[in-house]
């Protein structure tokens, strides 16, 4: 029990980190495609061969990339990641909240979890501040050339990869170790140690997870409090709610620090009684 107690900051990426979808930034555009045209066709794809509508957007990205002769690669996506506009606040978040955790004795780590794409995620001037990024992300040929998706997130299956970070199981690949039976006291990063922040429906499951669990859930909005919004926190789906700003003295800077706090604090209270028990007192 000596070591730092961890806290987990799980981030949806396009419209919580970032002011919009991350395709409409520079992938779209490149295909001479408006964002209204390329949702719309994808849309279509989605309906005509019933398909999940992650898996759809993947789908149109290569259709439309081979239909232009445009070569969809992993260099070609990362590069359009240095396009990505990001709210107020969010380059000096990272390193305010990770000082702000070390003084009151506890470790933060920060992950993504999002249906957007990881090589974009990976291009942008924050893909270093996290620990892993959960994202979609396609398989590529001998070429280097996009041929099938890799991995696929979309809205139900975002849980999975909060279970991977309760028990420290962050390789997607294994599966057999994310499915062991682990007592609670040895789960890396416990539940109640877990704050996630997304802005809307496809961030639900986490979101009501959080709260089953013990965790904190947080949506972030653009603009005026929208019915919807309204509707995360009055339906008990999220703890709080507040504008997209990551600056200093902020809403949501403040909350995520008496969070922070909150917990540093429990987890002293934890020790304490676990010292206690094993015959260690002050």
């Amino acid at each position: 029990m000596d070591t730092k107690p961890i806290i987990a900051i799980m981030y949806d990426f396009d419209k919580t980190l970032c002011t919009k979808d991350m395709q409409d930034y520079a992938f779209i555009p490149s295909l001479n495609m408006t964002p209204s045209e390329f949702w719309s066709k994808t849309n279509e794809v989605g309906t005509k061969l019933q398909m999940d509508s992650v898996l759809a957007y993947m789908y149109t990205m290569l259709s439309e990339s081979q239909k232009r002769n445009i070569p969809l690669t992993r260099e070609s996506l990362t590069e359009k990641g240095n396009k990505i506009e990001f709210f107020p606040g969010v380059k000096q978040w990272f390193q305010r909240i990770n000082s702000f955790a070390e003084e009151n004795d506890v470790i933060v780590e920060h992950y993504v979890i999002s249906s957007g794409l990881k090589e974009i995620i990976e291009g942008t001037a924050i893909s270093n501040e996290f620990k892993k990024i959960f994202g979609c992300e396609f398989v590529y040929d001998e070429k280097g050339l996009a041929v099938f998706p890799k991995t696929a997130v979309n809205y139900t299956n975002k849980t999975q990869f909060v279970y991977r970070i309760n028990k420290g199981v962050l390789d997607i690949s294994n599966d057999e170790d994310l499915n062991k039976s682990m007592p609670d006291d040895s789960k890396r990063i416990p539940f109640c140690n877990m704050i996630y922040i997304g802005d809307g429906l496809s961030d639900v499951p986490c979101m009501k997870m959080m709260k089953s669990y013990g965790g904190v859930s947080i949506a972030v909005y653009q603009g005026e409090v929208t019915k919807k919004v309204m509707d995360l926190l009055l339906r008990d789906r999220v703890d709080f709610i507040y504008p997209a700003d990551y600056r200093e003295h902020s809403g949501l800077d403040k909350t995520v620090k008496n969070i922070i706090r909150k917990m540093a604090v429990c987890e002293k209270l934890y020790i304490e009684n676990f010292n206690q028990k094993n015959g260690k007192f002050q």
